[in-house]
Formats: C-alpha cells, structure tokens, sequence
C-alpha cells in the first residue's frame, strides 16, 4: 500500500480507520496529519473524536447520527483536495537520558527468558543486531538524531517517536518475545523503528535503553512545562536526547521533587521538503534552534 492510496475499514459500530500507509514514513504522518485536520473542518455532527497515529488515524462517531455510509463518502471525498501539508509549526525539546541506569538494567535481567538473547543486556542486543561496535556507539546514534512525535498512545502520555535519518540508517530492534510485566516509569525504549518513552510504570516489550529524569505526564501539573496540558507531549514535536551521567540525573530529581525542574523547549517551522533533501543539513538547523542561544 503506498502513500499515496487509503484505505478504510470499519471498527465496529462506531470507528472509522483510515491508513494512508503500511510503514512508517514522515510522508504518510503528513498526509494523516493533514487527513485528520480535514476531517475536523467537516465538523459533521456525530463525529465524536478522530485520533491521528503513525501512518493512519480513526474517526469515532455516532452512527444514530451519521450513518456510517455517509461518513465514508465525506471522507473519501477529502482525497481529492489537494496534497498533504509538508509545513508545521512545533517544538524542539531536549531530553536528558541516562542510558545503561541500574534500574531499567535490574528490570531487563529479571526478564532474560522472554529475550531474544538471554545472555546479553537490551543495550548489547540492539548495538550488535544494527552492526554497531559496541554499547557506547549504539548510544551516541540513539541521541545523535533528532526523533519526531508520531502519535501520543497506548498509555497516558506515552509518545511514540521515529527517528529522522534515511531509511537505511535507521535503528531497528525487535520487541521482546513476551512481554514483561513490569518496566520502570521514564524508561526510555525501543520496539521496531519506533523509539518511546514510558511515561507510567507498567508491563511492556520494547528493549530498555534508559531512563529520563524528566516526568512527560503528571496529572497534578506541578512543573511549569506541565501548566497546559498534564500529558507533556504533541503529536509533531522533535526531541533531541543528551545523555547524562548519574550525578547530573540525580540534581534532575532533586530539581523535579522540588517543583524546579524545566527542559529546553523551543519553537521552530519544520519543512518536511527541506528535512528530506539534505537530513543531516537540517539536522545542523535543528541544532541551531535548540541550542543557538
């Protein structure tokens, strides 16, 4: 299925699902973005919600008040009105990591039957399957690139980012073969192409990298980047991992329990056609924004 071709399917009585793509690509994520704006423009009654994810989105609706039919042909007739939006105004966030922590490394070895390979660390695995030397090259790829915000799912707040490289230069690492029943808050994982960070503490199967000191959901909203909304993170936003050792992590915490701690946040237009041409020029530009102070 190509970009350029949707598919729909109905969920029941009450969802319509849209796929503009079969894998992940930052095309397809424009194209849904764009999909899902025009859809809300409709503002048909019975539309209850639509949601945008990776490469496709659904659309919950009343059919006691729009007839599932007469959703399908509004949508459809959406495809004909021009191409995606290629633009976006969004953010630029740094997060500090602290890759290889005793915590997600406690957790991963308790679960050493449900790997792949059992006699070595998530970091080990994910450095060796993507032809890497070593741990410490597998983390400077990792936070060497930006990643992008392609939805914000599955648990509260919990976003799921795609770095931005070439195709060919993207890390790859398979979930475990069962998942765990237990994975710290604020680990830092990897499942396929797609990088996440969990945001609750829970089961999961994605490799464990690391931890972030920074909290992404907090429906108290003590931390001044939580004021607008007690889930951090925006479908769209770019993050720029640091790693950090131990001691910076924990004058992270301190500053957290404290009510004190903030992360670099700063606006910027991202071009889709200017990222695709040259990645790596783009990525100096993204740099810039962050950090040109």
């Amino acid at each position: 299925m190509s970009v350029s071709s949707l598919r729909y399917s109905f969920g029941g009585d009450e969802h319509l699902f849209i796929e503009v793509g079969e894998a992940m690509s930052m095309a397809a994520f424009f194209r849904s973005m764009s999909l899902v704006k025009a859809i809300e423009a409709l503002a048909l009654p019975g539309i209850l919600d639509v949601c945008l994810a990776n490469a496709s989105c659904l659309v919950r609706f009343n059919p006691d008040v729009l007839p599932p039919q007469q959703l399908l042909e509004q949508v459809q007739s959406l495809e004909d009105r021009g191409n995606a939006q290629r633009t976006l105004t969004t953010r630029i966030i740094e997060i500090p990591v602290l890759y290889n922590d005793p915590w997600t490394h406690e957790t991963l070895m308790r679960f050493r039957e449900r790997h792949q390979e059992p006699n070595s660390t998530d970091l080990e695995y994910a450095a060796r399957i993507n032809g890497l030397k070593d741990v410490d090259e597998f983390i400077a790829q990792h936070s060497g690139m930006p990643w992008f915000v392609s939805m914000v799912g599955f648990v509260a707040g919990l976003p799921f980012m795609y770095q931005m490289v070439e195709r060919d230069k993207q890390l790859e690492v398979p979930k475990y073969l069962t998942p765990r029943t237990d994975t710290p808050k604020l680990s830092i994982g990897h499942g396929g192409c797609f990088g996440c960070i969990y945001s609750v503490r829970g089961a999961g199967g994605y490799q464990l990298f690391g931890v972030t000191p920074a909290p992404i959901y907090d429906p108290e909203q003590r931390l001044p980047y939580h004021q607008e909304s007690m889930v951090f993170f925006r479908a769209g936003d770019i993050v720029q991992f640091r790693a950090i050792d131990r001691e910076n992590y924990d004058r992270c915490l301190e500053q957290v329990d404290k009510g004190e701690f903030s992360l670099r946040i700063k606006p910027v237009e991202f071009d889709l056609d200017r990222f695709e041409r040259e990645p790596l020029v783009y990525h100096a530009h993204l740099q810039e924004v962050l950090y040109g102070d």
